[in-house]
């Protein structure tokens, strides 16, 4: 059986699918996962990139692609009424939620996505919305508390140290795949397949020195 480190900030559309989509993808495939809340901002500042929701036409074509793969998935969503939005409440939530040590279960992960995507378009941070959702988890401990601020920032230092970049990302075998798209892929090293224990893997993300933008 492998280990899956499934790596999620609920501001994400592609990692909500991706979460929804992931049993299905990995149907008949031997796993076990841990859900990892990180702040994906956290991500994006310490690489110097933009979300693609602060690039407007990026932003336009982010969420006509996520309609679309919502469609084509069956999957029910609605884009909350302000994105993006502070996801920290959400987060700290989910780390809350979790047993000393550990992450939070797949139930707790569903309902947070649950809070933002199948929303009715609402606002993710609403403070009714958010101390009624509180009552439902029943985390274990303060969700503000300094111990859950740190475990986040923790998670979130590790997840950058591995290499992870974006959500949704997937470790297995300290192997990384990232976004909806790479699910396939997952389950293809799941059940086996011999391209990822041959050369292709490494081969494929051998650096070739090129042209290096100036930085302004």
């Amino acid at each position: 059986m492998k280990h899956l480190r499934f790596y999620f900030d609920p501001i994400s559309p592609y990692a909500a699918l991706a979460f929804e989509r992931l049993p299905e993808a990995l149907a008949g495939c031997s796993y076990s996962v841990e859900y990892q809340p990180i702040l994906f901002a956290a991500l994006l500042h310490a690489l110097g990139q933009k979300g693609p929701a602060e690039i407007e036409p990026k932003r336009q074509w982010s969420f006509r692609q996520v309609a679309w793969h919502a469609h084509q998935l069956k999957i029910p969503l609605q884009v909350p009424a302000q994105h993006p939005f502070n996801p920290l409440p959400l987060l700290r939530l989910a780390c809350a939620c979790a047993p000393a040590g550990g992450t939070p279960n797949r139930l707790a992960v569903e309902r947070i996505f649950h809070h933002v995507w199948r929303g009715e378009g609402a606002d993710a941070n609403d403070a009714q919305r958010l101390a009624a959702l509180t009552l439902e988890l029943a985390p274990q401990c303060d969700p503000a508390s300094e111990a859950v601020k740190d475990s986040l920032r923790t998670a979130t230092e590790e997840a950058l140290k591995a290499g992870v970049f974006g959500v949704p990302t997937i470790e297995v075998d300290g192997r990384l795949f990232w976004g909806l798209d790479a699910l396939d892929m997952v389950a293809a090293y799941l059940r086996g397949d011999p391209w990822f224990e041959q050369s292709d893997w490494a081969d494929a993300a051998r650096p070739r020195p090129g042209v290096k933008r100036a930085r302004a």
